[in-house]
């Protein structure tokens, strides 16, 4: 997959098991977001193939973007931004069916910010922003879930608010990939992980693809440092 003439990711073959639970975890630039629009139907690979089961129509896959790529001034109330996760539902006339209000308001409620549900989207703070973004994914109910840094930037209630849900979903058996930077909440929560340096570093299970060794190789830890120089003293009396 490639941006122009850039090379993005390249030599990443496997699979994300049904109902597994996976974290993509690489250094800026190491091509987690470009990987995530590739699986999410955004960009087309110049090579190779993304298959997809179980995904019979595109509401069955929900992504979660990270949030600076939503225009956040757009004028739409939180309710309506939670509903538009039922796109595949509305309306030819853009109408939001009373039944799909009614799973958003509940969504909004899931997430904490039912009593916000008629402020304006731009209105919210980062953290209720990214909650937001996950009533909006409650809302489509989709068997698989990308997430792309969703706990970046917000309070530690808010992550761990949105982790239970997370976990929620992993426990409903919903394929769910995560891409982030923090390794021990990688190593706590994540049984999968795919190590990415534009390349797959290591795709396995997270104590095994974690190694110092694929850490450095990843860019994400330094080397370890060799022995210092030697000192002799020779003071004679």
């Amino acid at each position: 997959m490639a941006y122009r003439k850039r090379v993005a990711v390249e030599a990443v073959s496997g699979v994300f098991a049904a109902g597994s639970l996976t974290a993509i975890v690489g250094a800026n630039g190491a091509g987690k977001t470009t990987l995530l629009h590739a699986i999410a139907g955004l960009i087309a690979p110049r090579h190779g193939s993304i298959e997809i089961a179980g995904a019979e129509t595109p509401a069955d896959l929900a992504y979660l973007p990270q949030s600076d790529s939503i225009d956040r001034d757009f004028p739409i109330s939180v309710l309506e931004f939670a509903a538009l996760g039922g796109w595949a539902r509305i309306g030819a006339l853009g109408r939001t069916p009373p039944e799909l209000r009614s799973h958003a308001m509940n969504a909004l409620q899931a997430v904490g910010l039912d009593e916000l549900a008629g402020r304006m989207l731009g209105e919210l703070s980062v953290g209720q922003f990214r909650r937001a973004l996950f009533a909006r994914v409650i809302v489509q109910d989709a068997a698989i879930v990308l997430l792309d840094e969703p706990f970046s930037g917000v309070d530690a209630t808010t992550s761990d608010d949105l982790l239970r849900l997370m976990r929620r979903w992993h426990a409903e058996g919903r394929t769910v990939m995560v891409s982030l930077h923090d390794l021990e909440q990688v190593r706590a929560i994540f049984p999968e992980t795919l190590l990415l340096a534009r390349k797959a570093i290591a795709w396995g299970e997270t104590a095994t693809a974690l190694t110092p060794e694929n850490l450095v190789e990843a860019g994400l830890a330094m080397p370890p440092r060799g022995p210092g120089p030697k000192l002799r003293l020779a003071m004679p009396s």
